[in-house]
Parts: structure tokens; sequence; C-alpha cells
């Protein structure tokens, strides 16, 4: 955990150089020449300690750097009888660069925190009774037992027990959620008020919060287009000011006044170094992509992170992004003479052994059903069984006609649901309409994305009806649909040629598009393994409006970096002249250039403050925001 400044042993060195360097120019202004002189090289001593050494190594390896220019700056001013500005150089530069560590750490705490959510120990049950183990020894299929106000040790599914648990920290949704058996709860959420036992679905050590933070470090490892800017701009500029000091030197030479020549050659020196150029951008992405994690977007690279920011266009999936992913019964059509829970009742009967996701959702519509002999599946079509000695046949429209409710066939479909016809002896008894629902937020993402001027695109597998009829929902109006994963990514490839272009998915089916896009978005991080390897953002959490709160921290996070890059050219261009013909002497140029990167520091670290964060928290506690007029 990162100290607090006062106590910060990184800090110290800085501390002892500018209180040094305060009683020096104190005890020079008083007339007591030699007191001050010790005074001013303890500050040199202790500035230069912090960034000599590390500019001699990596001189030695063949690198050179900022740190290379101050030292030459500082040994020159000694050499000339400057000791006082070399000491000021010293303080200025070992406070910036010590400024600049403290903050890359405050921006990489967010990730340590959430390995920190694991706890130490957790309780799993034996044959032989509760024993309690370390939290990384757990393995998959172990049994968890959570008591109340407990976080969870692993990724698992409850097996036993009702409780609610809170997993805002991990996902970033405000509301705990209600889980009883068979439902799934990450690692590192709280247990509420009961007991929960928790089969493992993943190893102590590899876990959905360890793969999030491995996500995220992966920021560290590819830099963005800002970012390598300012690398190519910084890494040869470096060499470049060295041979342009060395020439005004010489030119002292030439024309007789060396001294003051070779006193200038070092201001130059000082006043064209890329110190707050060369940290512009790393601690700006840093800071923005921890700060995004904790509100559950997990963004791999830096490299990401910019593009994220220049998305117009947005094609989402249907399945499991937009919808839930939870086909259910919506709609019940019967003939007559036979009601509505009945036909529900013989559907459920025949497919009680069905794999088939709608035979899920018939199933949780009819929780008491009777029994059916002489079940026969038609692969692709419907099964056949007897219920009460009579034949039921339950199947789509090609297989079984609707017949005289051929009508409300053409309704329910037209509505987006998936059309299944229930048929006993031969005559068609009732219709079930089921549909994978919208997310209750989907329209509300939608209308908040064309808000901030991007174009939403529906791609999808489904057929053409049901996509169009859940698109207009949502607010959608360009569909296509009935793509397989190769026409996805074609029509990704197609809208990349318009403007830069995002793709939002969850299943295997999405790889080839997430990997096309500009951005490939994955709709949460433990799910298909192919769309979030296939991605470059990754969501810890479910909630779409999400993305546009990703889109809006991308755009600011560019507008802080171009603005810093800026600053930090300007600083060099706008001092180069002022230190060549003498205006500003060292002192100057070393407070002014020191001054800019901190300002510069302070800048990128404004990028962790997340966007909106009242209206965040309003809008993932499920409270709508007010109307817009």
């Amino acid at each position: 955990m990162r100290p607090p400044w006062w106590r910060d042993v990184a800090l110290l060195p800085s501390a002892i150089s500018g209180i040094t360097l305060a009683m020096g120019y104190t005890l020079e202004w008083s007339g007591l020449g030699v007191p001050a002189l010790v005074f001013q090289w303890v500050a040199l001593i202790a500035g230069a300690y912090t960034f000599v050494p590390g500019a001699v190594r990596r001189l030695v390896r063949g690198r050179l750097g900022v740190g290379l220019l101050m030292t030459i700056a500082a040994v020159g001013a000694v050499a000339l009888g400057h000791v006082g500005e070399a000491a000021a150089l010293a303080f200025l530069f070992s406070l910036a660069e010590a400024l600049e560590d403290r903050a890359m750490d405050r921006a990489k705490e967010g990730l340590r925190a959430l390995l920190s959510l694991i706890p130490d120990t957790v309780r799993v049950s034996r044959l032989s009774g509760d024993v309690t183990i370390p939290a990384a020894d757990v393995r998959e299929l172990d049994l968890l037992v959570v008591g109340a106000g407990e976080r969870v040790g692993t990724d698992g599914v409850v097996v036993d027990g009702r409780s609610s648990v809170d997993t805002s920290a991990v996902t970033g949704e405000s509301i705990p959620v209600a889980v009883g058996p068979g439902d799934a709860v990450p690692a590192g959420s709280i247990n509420g008020s009961g007991t929960l036992r928790i089969e493992a679905t993943a190893d102590g050590r590899d876990n959905s919060l360890t793969q999030i933070v491995a996500l995220v470090e992966q920021a560290h490892a590819r830099k963005g287009e800002r970012a390598r800017l300012a690398d190519r701009i910084a890494r040869p500029l470096v060499p470049i000011v060295l041979i342009v000091a060395a020439l005004v030197a010489v030119f002292g030479f030439v024309v007789g006044d060396p001294s003051t020549w070779l006193e200038r050659a070092l201001v130059v020196l000082v006043a064209a170094s890329p110190c707050a150029l060369a940290i512009a951008v790393p601690v700006t992405v840093i800071s923005a992509i921890g700060s995004a994690s904790k509100l559950g977007v997990i963004i791999k690279s830096g490299e990401a992170f910019e593009q994220l920011g220049t998305i117009r266009q947005i094609a989402l999936d249907k399945t499991g992004t937009l919808t839930r992913n939870e086909p259910r019964v919506v709609d019940v059509r019967s003939s007559p003479d036979v009601g509505r829970e009945r036909v529900l009742e013989l559907a459920a009967a025949v497919e009680v052994g069905s794999t088939h996701p709608l035979a899920a959702a018939i199933l949780a519509a009819a929780p008491a059903r009777p029994a059916a002999t002489g079940v026969v599946e038609d692969a692709g079509h419907g099964l056949t069984g007897l219920v009460d000695g009579a034949e039921v046949r339950v199947g789509n429209t090609r297989w079984l006609s609707p017949g005289v409710l051929a009508g409300d066939a053409e309704t329910l479909a037209a509505e987006g649901m998936t059309v299944v016809v229930v048929q006993v002896d031969g005559e068609v008894v009732g219709l079930i309409g089921i549909r994978d629902e919208l997310r209750p937020e989907a329209a509300e993402t939608v209308r908040m994305l064309t808000d901030q001027g991007i174009r939403p695109v529906m791609l999808t597998g489904d057929n053409t009806r049901t996509a169009q009829a859940l698109a207009a929902q949502a607010g959608i109006t360009e569909v296509r649909a009935e793509q397989l994963p190769a026409d996805k990514a074609t029509a990704v490839t197609q809208m990349l040629t318009d403007a830069p272009t995002a793709m939002v998915g969850d299943g295997i089916n999405d790889a080839p598009a997430l990997a096309t896009a500009t951005v490939g978005i994955a709709m949460g991080v433990t799910g298909s393994a192919a769309a979030v390897e296939s991605a470059d953002v990754a969501f810890t959490g479910q909630d779409l409006r999400l993305l546009p709160m990703a889109f809006a921290h991308a755009r600011r996070g560019r507008r802080i970096m171009t603005w810093n890059i800026g600053l930090a050219l300007a600083i060099i261009i706008g001092l180069f002249p002022l230190a060549l013909f003498g205006v500003l002497g060292l002192a100057g140029v070393v407070l002014v250039h020191e001054i800019a990167e901190v300002v510069v520091i302070l800048n990128g670290v404004r990028a962790a403050r997340r966007p909106a964060r009242a209206k965040t928290a309003e809008l993932l506690s499920g409270t709508p925001e007010p109307a817009r007029v």
C-alpha cells in the first residue's frame, strides 16, 4: 500500500535536497559563503543520488536518457562554479521523478487492490468436516463454505443455500445480487446474510480476478499511438540535444568566448531535454486503465485504450449481448377447447428430456406437468411422445403447420418470438412464443451511444424477423441478420472502411469479428475464452451502460494525452531560443522545465477520474436518468 506522501521514503532524498538547498540560499544571501556552499553540495548530492547512478548504468548498456542530460548539465554547472544552480537542477529533477513514480504507483494500486479482494484463507467442506486452507490451495470442484459477510475465495456455483452477494468491487454492479443453487458467484464477491456452499469452478490461483489483473497488466507491454509518438520524438531528441549542446560549446571557442557559450550549452541541454514528453502519455494511460478496471472495464493495452476513444460505429451481437441469453416463454396461443396451461403442460411433458435451450424455457414455464412415454426426437424439428394416451408432437413451424392458428403464428414471429407448435393426435392445440428478451438497459444504452455520435449496428446469426423485432425495441435501425462467424467479420471489415468500429460479443462465434474490429469488446471476462482472447477490452459485468461510459472515459484520456504532448513540445520549443540567446539562465530554465513536468504528471493523473461518477452509480443501481428535453 502506498504510504502518505509525508511518510514516503522515496520522497526523502528530494526532501533533503530541497531543505538543504533552501538553507544554502538563505546562508548565501546572509553573506555566509562557506556554510552556504556546504549546504548546496548536500542538496546536490541528495538530489543527484536519485538519477545519476541510473543514468550511468543505462549509458554503460548503450542507452541514452533524460537523466544523462541532467547529469551532464549538473557536472558542467559545477565545473563552471555554479554549485547552487546544479543543486537546484538536481532537486527539481529528482522531485519530478519521485512524483512520476508516485503517480504511477497510485495508478497501479487499483490492480493490486483487486487481488486483495481474495481472502487469505477459506473454509472447505471435507468428509471429516470443514477445514480452513489457504485460498491459493483451492482446487476446482472443492466445496467452499462461505459464511455471512465473508468473501468468496474463487469462482464457483452455489450448490446449497440462498443469500445475496455484493459483486460491486469485481463487476461494478452496485446492487447486491440474490443467488441460490445453480447461480454463479465470482471470486472476491462478498456474501450477504446467509451461508452458502459453493462448488469451485476455478483454482484459487487462476480465477476471474487473477485473469483480470493479468489482462490489465498487458497494458504496460503495448503502447498506443500517442505513446509511440511521444517515444518517437523523445528517443532521437536526447542525442540531438547532446549534439546541439556540443555545437554551441564549440561555437564559443570559435568566437573566443568559451565560458559564456559553455554555460549556454548547458542551459540548452536542459531546455531541450524531453523530460515531460517522456512521461506525457504513460502516466495518463496507466491512470486511465487502472480507473476503468474499477468500473469493471478491463482494457488490455494502451493501444486499445487510445483506439477506444476514436470509435464512431459499434457492431453489437444480439444473443448474450443485447439479450439475456435466457430464452423465456413470452406468449401462449391456444385453440378454444384447450387452455393455456394445458398447452404448456403437454409441451413440457415431451420436452422434459431435451437439452435444447427452448426446452428449458418451456420446462421453466410449466413446473407441474404429466409424464410422457415413448418420446422420440426428430433432430432439428421437434419431439413426439404419448401423454395420457394421446400422441403429442412439439416442434417448429417448418415441421408442424400452425393450421388454424397460422395468423397467431405470424403475429408472434413478427414480435421477435420463436414459435413452437403443439399438436395432439394430429390437431394443433396451441402455439408457444419463446423469446430471448432484451436486457432492460439495452434501449438506454443505444440512446446513450447515439448521443455520443456512435452509430449502432446489430450483427446476429438469428433470423431476420426476430432480429428486426428486437432491434426495433432497442432503437437500432440497421440490422444484419443470419450472419455466420465469417459473415460477421466481413461485415465489420466493411464498416471499418467508413469509420473506426468496435465489435461487442460474448461467444466463440464472435471471435473473428472481435479480432477484426478496431476495438473488440468481450461481454463478461469469464465468458467464452475465445471471445476474451480475441478482444481488446473485456467487461467483468454485464451492464451494457458501461459501453458509453467506457467510450467517454477513453475520449477524455485521449484529450489529456494530446494536451500533455502539446505542452511538452511547447516547453521545448519555447525554452530553446531563450536558452540559446542567454535570455534565461540555468536556474530559470530548470525551474520552468520541472514545473512543466509536474503539471504534465498531475494532468495525466486526472485521467484516473471516472466519468460521470454520480451518474455511474445512479445507472448501475438501476435508477433511470431523467428524460432530456
